[in-house]
């Protein structure tokens, strides 16, 4: 077979996902960064909340892209699952591109029927706090993040 069907995330999606989002961290107190990128890692949606540091704009991206590009949440874990000691992880990130590869916690695929159509990066608060909103905000369309 030399054609596949595929499914792809809408700016409608991607546009709940962001208000889950922004939504969640309203209410933990915080100002994120949050970027939706498609299966390709090619941004849809980026925003910064009013009190979000600039930096967390790069980082985010950064999260979502590799969790688009991976499959997989963002962590300190090698593609075998091994743990990464801090050589290794910046090994990673400058083989693959600073832009591809982050260890850090905070970005998610969207999947739906186990097929990749995206990734969610959110930075701004404790690595666990971007996860738990990255993972709530993909759910909010009725995806899966694993």
């Amino acid at each position: 077979m030399f054609v596949a069907e595929s499914k792809r995330l809408t700016h409608q999606g991607a546009k709940r996902i962001m208000a889950t989002a922004l939504e969640l961290a309203g209410q933990a107190k915080i100002a994120i960064s949050c970027a939706i990128v498609d299966a390709g890692g090619h941004v849809i949606l980026v925003e910064r909340m009013d009190g979000g540091r600039f930096h967390t704009v790069h980082s985010c991206t950064t999260k979502a892209v590799c969790a688009a590009s991976n499959r997989r949440p963002t962590t300190a874990k090698g593609a075998a699952g091994q743990d990464l000691d801090v050589s290794h992880a910046i090994g990673l990130a400058l083989a693959a591109g600073p832009e591809r590869w982050t260890a850090m916690e905070g970005g998610v695929p969207v999947l739906v029927d186990r097929e990749c159509i995206g990734g969610v990066g959110v930075s701004g608060g404790d690595w666990e706090t971007d996860l738990r909103i990255a993972k709530m905000a993909v759910e909010s369309i009725g995806a899966n993040w694993e």
